[in-house]
């Protein structure tokens, strides 16, 4: 019998059934292990979660776990859903874009008045000041040499963040 063709999946849904090859999680859980493992780089939603779930569960990627408090319903990775994942680690081979909201709102800061632009600079640059720290607190204690990886390379992109907002111009 030849082996079972993996169903394509979206990055989204990739980086679930990446969190859920740890164990069962609730989409709350899921929510909170995408903020903590990469929401530096790689944004994901509530809404896009729960969004995801019943989908995937319904082509057989992940199955449905036990109920937990509050109705939370948790969820597992299967086999197919295994062999998804794998798959899609194994198609990527081109370059991201980037898709910064910040960014392509410092390219038109431009038009803001000085005092607007000053503000959408000054609490941009606090928040990646906060996110800095706490990058590196991550990168210090990884020791997973993958994971390191990420964790080095979300320290430097949040630097090239506040190097950027620091070259706007304050007038």
């Amino acid at each position: 019998m030849p082996p079972a063709r993996a169903t394509p999946v979206n990055a989204t849904a990739a980086s679930l059934l990446g969190l859920l090859h740890e164990g069962p999680m609730s989409g709350g859980e899921l929510v909170a292990a995408a903020g903590e493992r990469f929401g530096s780089f790689f944004a994901v939603t509530r809404s896009q979660v729960y969004r995801e779930l019943p989908t995937l569960a319904a082509a057989g990627l992940l199955k449905p776990g036990k109920q937990g408090p509050r109705a939370s319903q948790q969820y597992a990775i299967t086999a197919a859903g295994r062999r998804s994942f794998t798959a899609w680690l194994t198609a990527g081979t081109a370059s991201d874009p980037v898709r910064s909201p910040l960014v392509l709102r410092l390219l038109h800061s431009g038009s803001l008045p000085p005092k607007q632009r000053a503000a959408l600079v000054g609490d941009s640059r606090e928040a990646y000041a906060e996110r800095l720290t706490a990058a590196k607190a991550v990168a210090k204690g990884e020791r997973d040499p993958y994971r390191r990886a990420v964790a080095d390379f979300a320290v430097a992109h949040t630097r090239a963040m506040l190097r950027l907002l620091d070259a706007v111009p304050d007038s």
